[in-house]
Formats: C-alpha cells, sequence, structure tokens
C-alpha cells in the first residue's frame, strides 16, 4: 500500500505525539479537522488502530512514521547544511521535500551529511540502517571534527551533544555555526584554533563539532609573490635568449 501525503503527515503527527510527547493515544479532539478518511485509511491498511474514542499506531505504524519524521529532519539538515536555507522557508520546504524522498535517496543524503543525530531545532532524527552501518559511498559534507586534519580549515555546520552542560561549554568557546576554525593537531588532544585562540579537547567533544568543508584560502599575497617572481624568472629566460 502507497501512502498518500495526507497520510504520511498523519503518520508524523501521531509519531510524534506518541513517541516525542508520550501519549499512548490521540483523542478524537485532539486530531486535526477532516483527518476521519485519513485515519480510516491508515487503519484499513494496518498503521494505526482505534477503540472508538483515540487512535494510536500499530508497530507498522511506528516504523513508518519514524521514517516520515526522519526524511523531513533530513531535509531540513539538507536545506539547512548544504543550501543555507532561511529559517522562514526551511520548515515549508523539508514539508514537501520529505514525500519526495525515497529510501534509497533518504541514505544517500543521510551520508552525505554525515549521519547527523539532530536536525537545526535539536531534536533527534531517528537513526537508519546506513547510520548503523556506516554505509554508503557518497563523500560527506558535514563531518565531526575528529576528521579534520592539522591545517585544514573549515566552517562549523551545528554542534550536538548529548549533555547541556558540554554544549554551553562549546558555545562559551565561541563555536557558533559558521565560524571558522583550523585543525593545529589531532593526538593526543584535539587543537584547533578559532580566531586567535586555540582550545584543546578530548576525542568526545571533537566529536560534537560538526563541520563543513571550505575551500582552502591561500595565504595573503602569496599569489602576487609567485607571480612577481614569475614575471622576473621570464624576462632573465627572454634576455638570455635575446643575448
Amino acid at each position: 500500500m502507497e501512502l498518500n501525503e495526507n497520510a504520511e503527515e498523519m503518520l508524523e503527527f501521531l509519531w510524534l505525539r506518541s513517541e516525542e510527547e508520550g501519549r499512548p493515544g490521540v483523542e478524537q479532539e485532539g486530531l486535526p479537522p477532516g483527518s476521519d478518511e485519513t485515519l480510516a485509511e491508515l487503519v484499513a491498511g494496518g498503521y494505526a488502530a482505534s477503540d472508538g474514542a483515540s487512535f494510536r499506531l500499530t508497530e507498522r505504524g511506528r516504523e513508518e512514521g519514524a521514517s516520515v519524521v526522519r526524511r523531513h529532519r533530513l531535509a531540513e539538515r539538507l536545506l539547512t547544511d548544504v543550501l543555507s536555507a532561511h529559517e522562514s522557508v526551511m520548515h515549508e520546504k523539508a514539508c514537501r521535500f520529505e514525500h519526495l524522498l525515497d529510501r534509497g535517496l533518504e541514505e544517500s543524503i543521510c551520508t552525505l551529511l554525515g549521519h547527523p543525530r539532530i536536525c537545526p531545532h535539536g531534536k533527534p532524527i531517528p537513526p537508519g540502517r546506513c547510520c548503523e552501518l556506516k554505509e554508503g559511498r557518497p563523500q560527506s559534507v558535514v563531518f565531526p571534527l575528529t576528521q579534520l586534519k592539522p591545517g585544514q580549515r573549515a566552517k562549523i555546520a551545528y554542534l550536538y551533544a548529548a549533555q547541556s552542560r558540554r554544549l554551553e561549554k562549546l558555545v562559551a568557546m565561541g563555536l557558533l555555526p559558521g565560524a571558522l576554525i583550523r585543525a593545529v593537531q589531532t593526538f593526543p588532544s584535539y587543537v584547533f584554533e578559532l580566531g586567535h585562540t586555540q582550545f584543546a579537547v578530548d576525542e568526545e567533544t571533537a566529536s560534537a563539532i560538526n563541520l563543513r568543508a571550505v575551500e582552502e584560502e591561500r595565504e595573503p599575497g602569496a599569489e602576487a609573490f609567485r607571480e612577481h617572481r614569475g614575471r622576473r624568472r621570464r624576462l632573465r629566460f627572454g634576455l638570455r635568449r635575446g643575448g
């Protein structure tokens, strides 16, 4: 049974209520208006069940609902980290995007983004098979600080830390999305440079700093110096040939 957009959105609604708000079921008055037909479709397909007063997801419905939420939040990450979409349009575009992603493309995008664990709003992204196996050929656009080599620069995409204290510590360092950092060393601790200040963090903290690759910038004046040196060499070569 192929679900339409209304059915997927209803699954997402019920999943959020049950899995993130901890409600065993959603009563009739708590449902979006005009959802009777969609709910009947979900019940008929084995995605939801009803006792007459409320609706709840079945095991099949929970799996499919998690998939819809996962696609939505991956779309938000893609729009934010890769396409730099503005906050005001991100949710609307993600709602459209989630219905276009099939499972194969979903895993490719997840791999491309470095298997993110949270959406831009800090909510968890349900993991997929690719997250568990860490498979996928596409190179990640977003990756943790632990993968940045000494001397390389990158911009902070987002921070993820299970403990709020660790997240507060990172923010206090000035580590905010968009900030440019440079790796200094990776052993015995991860040392990076932000502005004119260097920080040393352990591996767990470094894994919480997710980066986005940037083109390496040449040192100021280096290109002009090379061009000047090239002109001098060409001039000397021309004089020698002329003599």
